[in-house]
């Protein structure tokens, strides 16, 4: 990016951006302040006015990849219709697309170390972004009578475990793990497996 790539009084954001790009070229640890400054034409003290260092610039790339993470996913479970499988299924799938559409922000979320302690807004932004999985188990498991229904943190959190493992060895090509099926019929398979342990589906689903 030169230093007409932002308009004055948007460099924060130029920043981030260009952080993300070297996010995806050599991982949330592999550049420094003066790589992202030199990609925007402007000094590493410049990036200081706006940054306290390069871990708040990529919880910033983490905040902002939350909010679109966020959003696919409800969007994807579009208020539990057409119905709440169909729905919780999505959410699956959004994950999948977010993480190759996205490898940026993706990185800055999950890959980065980064304490959500040092960083309230980062820590709230991932919690929205998490409750709308959490929503998705609840509509879904309204179907079974209240004393069998599994606790939607849990349910949420092994849907989300899942999704992740499924992203990181298969979607985005970790060395030594290969499958002869695409990522999503995985995903969709394990789904299908762990709902109908719980009781979620009948048996020839």
């Amino acid at each position: 990016m030169s230093k007409q790539g932002y308009h004055h009084g948007n460099l924060r954001q130029a920043l981030v951006e260009a952080a993300l790009d070297l996010i995806t070229e050599k991982g949330p640890q592999g550049f420094t302040l003066s790589e992202a400054a030199k990609a925007v034409g402007v000094t590493p003290a410049a990036v200081y006015r706006h940054f306290a260092g390069r871990d708040d610039l990529i919880a910033e790339a983490a905040r902002q990849g939350y909010g679109i993470f966020g959003a696919l996913m409800e969007y994807a479970f579009n208020q539990g219709k057409p119905t709440a499988l169909a729905a919780f299924e999505a959410t699956g799938r959004a994950y999948l697309a977010f993480a190759r559409k996205y490898p940026g922000h993706y990185q800055a979320m999950f890959e980065s170390g980064l304490s959500l302690n040092a960083h309230p807004e980062l820590a709230a932004a991932a919690n929205k972004a998490r409750a709308v999985l959490e929503m998705a188990a609840v509509k879904l498991s309204e179907q079974l009578p209240a004393d069998k229904r599994p606790p939607a943190s849990m349910f949420s959190a092994h849907i989300w475990a899942l999704s992740h493992g499924v992203v990181e060895l298969f979607a985005r090509g970790s060395p030594g793990a290969k499958s002869p099926y695409p990522p999503e019929d995985l995903l969709e398979t394990g789904i299908g497996i762990y709902l109908r342990g719980l009781g979620l589906l009948p048996p020839d689903r």
